[in-house]
């Protein structure tokens, strides 16, 4: 009974924030109404409703599967993704659609997979046994959709279609892909650090040791001939060469890198087409805006909120094609204004550097490593995306994390947050801490 109590008053903190996440929801939600001089609807009591049972369940799974775990991470992820749901809800209302409600069902669905991987995973260090298996799913899931029956007129093929529901397993790949790579560098880290040759006062590796990192690059730059889309490529190869880079601390490894993305980047630049024509709308929007005007829009939207923002319902943000999507951080911009934009940069600073502090913690290479390729791929992430929204970057069809609306990424990113809670978990979990009959703590 006195453990029973002991969880319930364990995560006071994680309960206390999860408070202001629905509190921020909320909030958001009636201002929204208000400024549209809507009634209070039952489809916004459906929105706050919905988004409080799914975080009651996940808050009560995390107290009995993960006691231990970080404490930030879940409401971080939570009031990211009711801001993000404020703002599908904000564009429903304008273009008469109803994506938040069904982003309210890929948020449970999320949030069930996440509990279903802490029931699961027990332990992180199991996931090493079978990292080889995983890395070959993960490269399967990144090849379906380059053989699957697509759609006409279909612009990047990394898309699967199963009646009625689309899924994206390129999302779930990077993940698979991830565990194989912080397995791989865990077991071969001596071999990357000490072995190699000097020149110019660089250490570079030996050929055999640039075999990994040269066959991501082949693959990524494979997938992005065959897919038409580098956007997920280049976030994988970003994220490993972070890993690799982190593992060995030799600089030649992101020189290497860098000069791998120059070579890959400009060939793929001169057979597409399309990177061709994103190239030229990022050198100039507003020049090109009769090819594209998603750039142009999401620039002059943002200029137009400034600093404080036109308010929340009072912008055109719907004028942004796929800015429910693609976009989603312009509408932020528009609408919040920088203030509201580097809000949501900072709660994602705060998720990633709890990732980066769970891989501090972990007693394990692996673990740290696994816990470290979370981190950066959300970090990169949301970094190429702030970019294309900018124009600081060209566009690569990322979507952001836990805001942007679709099921696919929403699935994904609750998964990866599962796993950064057992990893955390089994950090902070006290050493005299019984175990189980699988000598699980």
């Amino acid at each position: 009974m006195s453990s029973l109590v002991s969880k319930v008053f364990s995560r006071f903190s994680e309960f206390f924030f999860l408070l202001l996440a629905t509190l921020v929801l909320a909030t958001m939600l009636v201002s929204l109404e208000l400024t549209q001089g809507n009634d209070i609807t039952a489809e916004m009591g459906y929105l706050i409703g919905g988004f409080i049972g799914v975080f009651a369940v996940a808050h009560l799974a995390i107290r009995f599967l993960a006691p231990h775990a970080d404490q930030l991470l879940l409401p971080v992820a939570a009031t990211l993704n009711g801001i993000g749901l404020v703002i599908i809800y904000r564009l429903d209302l304008a273009k008469e659609t109803a994506l938040a409600e069904r982003q309210v069902l890929w948020a449970l669905v999320g949030v069930v997979l996440m509990v279903l991987t802490l029931i699961i995973v027990r332990d992180h260090k199991a996931l090493g046994r079978y990292s080889y298996l995983l890395g070959l799913l993960g490269l399967i899931a990144l090849a379906i959709p380059l053989v699957w029956p697509q759609p006409p007129n279909v612009e990047a093929r990394i898309w699967i279609w199963i009646g009625p529901f689309s899924v994206q397993p390129g999302e779930f790949a990077k993940i698979l892909l991830i565990i194989f790579f912080a397995h791989l560098l865990a077991q071969k880290r001596a071999l990357f650090t000490v072995a190699g040759y000097r020149v110019l006062g660089l250490n570079l590796p030996r050929l055999r040791d640039l075999a990994p990192i040269l066959g991501v690059w082949a693959v990524a730059i494979l997938i992005m001939a065959i897919s038409n889309d580098f956007g997920p490529a280049l976030l994988l190869f970003a994220t490993i060469l972070g890993m690799l880079y982190i593992a060995t601390g030799r600089v030649s490894w992101l020189l290497i890198g860098v000069i791998l993305v120059a070579l890959g980047g400009t060939a793929i630049y001169l057979i597409s087409s399309k990177i061709q024509q994103r190239v030229d709308l990022f050198m100039d929007p507003i020049g090109n805006i009769d090819i594209s005007n998603q750039l142009a829009q999401s620039l002059f939207g943002m200029s137009w909120g400034g600093v404080t923002g036109t308010g929340l319902g009072d912008g055109y943000p719907q004028l942004i094609p796929v800015v429910h999507s693609d976009f989603i951080l312009a509408a932020i911009g528009e609408e919040l204004g920088l203030i509201g934009l580097a809000a949501v940069l900072i709660l994602f600073a705060v998720f990633a550097t709890r990732g980066f502090a769970t891989a501090l913690d972990t007693r394990d290479s692996f673990g740290k490593l696994l816990a470290t390729g979370m981190a950066l791929l959300i970090t990169i992430q949301v970094f190429v995306v702030t970019g294309g929204v900018t124009a600081i970057m060209p566009m690569t069809g990322l979507t952001t994390p836990f805001m942007s609306a679709g099921g696919s990424s929403l699935m994904a990113n609750y998964i990866l947050l599962g796993l950064l809670l057992r990893m955390s978990h089994d950090a902070r979990r006290p050493a005299t801490e019984p175990t189980n009959a699988k000598g699980v703590r």
